[in-house]
């Protein structure tokens, strides 16, 4: 860095028109291209060293492995270094020095650096359809889940919590249809598929807690450097879509952090972007308008982006047009497509009569450069063909032993090593859903206790009618067999009565009785009248006596 507030990127052949990026342009970004093996990533590499040794933090997408290296300082020993130090001669850089760099590695898969993560609240609707390449109507339907999960207090942390609340609003898609529009089964369904892929991608690495602190991403080390994040992206190229998201949602993140600064002296934080293609290629026309949008406005946020690709067509017109500092590398004029991107990047130079950058483009050598930084009115300067500066650092990966030394003697330590799965929609959901099954079956117990006392009470009601039609039968039973047996009496009676000697024995008795009743009636009255003998005696009155006697014991 100089005395000045730039930092040294080259010059031509004997140190003439040396190259400096004004650290007060540095957020107006840049692009650094060239085809493969014209020393681009080297080019980056020494830009990212200077950015560092400004007190500038910066984030670096490792894509081949190759920057790890800014972590260790380079080596005489190295192949590199006899080219290096007579470069930096031929350029009059007399500062010159091996030199490390402070470096954070990070991970998505956490394998390679310490783990990355957001939340799937964090990430938002919008990212997370362009993520899973949803249309308008699905990409309406996961937004009335994120609604629907905000309104009832149900975090979505992690893809387990988004995949329960998108059943959970297939399971209520009548009523919030009603309330919010048409939830389809089908959208679930094809939103469910499109996460399913995505976890393929080894996406649910990269959903969880604890969550990344973009403070971690700040800051200088105990000597003032800025500290470089280096992300481990190789394995990551395998998944495009998780990578482009991720470096979005990683901006858009910064610009809703970072407070609004407008042109500060330097840069809060550098971005650079390596095969910035993969942000580009196949990606919607809302996708790319939003990273458009967040390279323009993040700049006042005192964030620079520089992109780092092959050619430098890869490009969209209404980004490219947002990157002011430009490093142009070699580029292979073999197609009518390389043709095209030599004439493209010719024509974005501010022009030079001394450089005929058209030709240029394709003669340059390895470590050279068309080179066109903002000057300190924000002007571009006149496109030079510039020497790049040599890197301090290695130039090459480091190993997994020094990585892994490295990664457990960082300011960060332990802090994002373990997972934390707290309560969240998942859990919630599966609570009530247990509680409505448990609600259920008791109700279901209910019911069936309830059918049961019914079915019982009517058994016993249908036993005690059965117990009074048989008492009302047996007593039925009963007159009856009384009737039989009075008839049976009166038969026998009668038969009695019609039988001759049952009538002599009647007579006789009739008779008997009919004697001993006159003498004793004689006796009765002898006894209340007396024994006289005339008339009187035997009168009216014993006449009446005998008589009434008589009749009684006949009877």
């Amino acid at each position: 860095m100089g005395d000045d507030g730039s930092i040294f990127i080259g010059a031509g052949a004997g140190g003439t028109a040396p190259q400096r990026l004004d650290l007060r342009r540095a957020n107006r970004h840049g692009l650094i291209a060239g085809a493969t093996g014209t020393g681009k990533t080297v080019t980056l590499q020494g830009v990212v060293e200077g950015f560092s040794a400004a007190g500038v933090a910066c984030f670096v997408a490792d894509v081949k492995g190759d920057l790890s290296g800014l972590a260790l300082a380079g080596s005489p020993a190295a192949k590199t270094h006899a080219a290096f130090a007579a470069r930096a001669a031929d350029i009059g850089d007399t500062d010159w020095r091996y030199a490390d760099t402070p470096v954070q590695f990070w991970d998505l898969y956490g394998e390679q650096g310490h783990p990355v993560r957001t939340t799937v609240s964090e990430m938002g609707p919008l990212l997370l359809a362009r993520l899973m390449g949803l249309n308008e109507v699905q990409e309406g339907v996961l937004t009335i889940a994120f609604h629907v999960a905000d309104a009832e207090g149900l975090l979505l942390i992690d893809l387990d919590d988004l995949q329960a609340m998108l059943a959970h609003c297939a399971e209520r898609a009548e009523e919030l249809t009603t309330t919010y529009g048409n939830v389809s089964r089908q959208s679930i369904g094809a939103i469910q598929r499109a996460l399913l892929q995505l976890r393929s991608q080894g996406a649910g690495n990269f959903f969880g807690e604890p969550a990344l602190e973009l403070d971690d991403f700040l800051g200088t080390d105990e000597r003032g450097r800025g500290i470089v994040n280096v992300l481990a992206a190789d394995r990551l190229m395998a998944a495009p879509k998780l990578y482009a998201t991720f470096l979005l949602w990683l901006l858009s993140e910064l610009f809703e952090h970072l407070p609004e600064v407008g042109d500060p002296e330097k840069p809060t934080l550098c971005f650079f972007f390596d095969e910035a293609h993969l942000l580009f290629d196949d990606a919607p026309e809302a996708l790319t308008e939003k990273v458009e949008q967040v390279v323009r406005l993040i700049r006042s946020k005192g964030v620079g982006v520089y992109f780092f690709t092959q050619n430098p067509i890869d490009i969209p017109d209404k980004v490219a047009g947002q990157l002011g500092n430009r490093i142009q590398h070699k580029l292979n004029a073999f197609t009518p497509r390389d043709q095209k991107a030599v004439r493209a990047a010719a024509d974005t130079f501010r022009p030079n009569p001394a450089v005929d950058v058209a030709s240029a483009i394709t003669e340059l050598k390895t470590g050279e450069a068309l080179v066109s930084l903002l000057q300190r009115d924000g002007a571009p300067a006149p496109v030079e063909r510039t020497l790049i500066r040599p890197p301090a650092s290695r130039v090459g990966p480091v190993t997994a032993d020094e990585r892994g030394v490295l990664i457990q003697t960082d300011r960060i330590g332990a802090k994002y090593d373990t997972v934390v799965d707290r309560e969240s929609a998942e859990e919630l959901l599966a609570a009530k859903t247990h509680e409505a099954a448990a609600a259920l079956a008791a109700a279901r117990a209910r019911n069936d206790a309830e059918k049961a006392a019914a079915l019982a009470a009517k058994e016993q009601a249908r036993a005690a009618k059965e117990a009074e039609r048989a008492h009302i039968a047996a007593q039925r039973d009963a007159d009856r067999q009384a009737r039989e047996d009075e008839r049976a009496r009166r038969a026998a009676e009668r038969e009695a009565a019609n039988n001759p000697w049952n009538k002599a024995m009647t007579s006789a008795t009739r008779s008997a009785s009919s004697a001993i009743g006159r003498s004793v009636a004689n006796e009765v009255t002898k006894a209340v009248l007396g024994s006289g003998r005339g008339k009187s005696g035997g009168g009216l009155l014993g006449q009446v006596v005998r008589g009434v006697l008589g009749g009684l014991l006949r009877r």
